[in-house]
């Protein structure tokens, strides 16, 4: 049995005539958080998507717990067992926090058996629950989005950009509820803070120009400023 709930193989993934993703490999550990880091437009976001089936690649194989995700529909690859929570808080602003949780639902009841577990991590949400999405604060917009995808059991999380233009109060909040959830859910996510990502991450890979650059323990990148300096632009 692999240890790795996650495998990308070489994926090349095409946005109508253009190449965005030339070449990316990595394995998640199970049980770990693995952040994805690069510059902007390097093509973090498209491979979340393409591991989804959003944007499915051309070439190349994607594994999750031992199944090759070629030719499956997103909503199929959703169901296996995997959680996307978007970049740019995509919750639905004119429904309710219980409205948008209630719609996260695979199966009926999904919503009462985890929502314990989801208002320990989000008091917010629980506090505002009958509030419109789009009168939460942009914090808990993201709290939202996040709980969303707890709604189902799932055993990956793909989250996009979770601190974006929140302020650090804040995003020690969300740092606190995703270390909280990786005890029950394997997470990959897209991060461009790099002091976030580097005290949250086990392991990371980086992306550079569409291809897989570098990947290892975060404990080890914290210690290579040449590295940071070269492919992130951060100290």
């Amino acid at each position: 049995m692999s240890e790795n709930i996650l495998e990308v193989c070489g994926i090349h993934t095409y946005i109508g005539q253009f190449h965005i993703l030339e070449g990316v490999t990595f394995s998640v550990p199970k049980g770990s958080i693995t952040v994805l880091l690069g510059r902007n437009g390097a093509g973090k976001t498209t491979t979340l998507k393409s591991i989804l089936g959003i944007t499915p690649p051309r070439e190349g194989k994607i594994v999750f717990d031992g199944q090759d995700l070629a030719g499956k529909p997103s909503f199929k690859i959703a169901q296996l067992g995997i959680g996307y929570v978007p970049e740019h808080r995509a919750i639905f602003r004119d429904l309710t926090v219980a409205e948008n949780l209630q719609i996260a639902e695979r199966r009926k009841g999904d919503l009462a058996a985890r929502q314990d577990f989801i208002f320990e991590l989000f008091p917010d949400l629980k506090k505002h629950y009958r509030l419109a999405g789009g009168k939460l604060s942009g914090g808990q917009q993201q709290m939202l989005a996040i709980a969303r995808a707890l709604v189902p059991q799932n055993r990956l999380l793909l989250i996009d950009e979770p601190s974006e233009g929140l302020a650090p109060i804040i995003i020690e909040a969300l740092m606190h509820a995703i270390r909280r959830l990786s005890e029950s859910a394997t997470v990959l996510l897209v991060e461009q803070n790099f002091r976030m990502a580097s005290r949250l991450a086990d392991r990371y890979v980086i992306v550079d120009d569409g291809a897989s650059v570098q990947s290892g323990l975060m404990a080890d990148l914290t210690n290579d400023q040449a590295t940071i300096q070269r492919y992130l632009g951060a100290a």
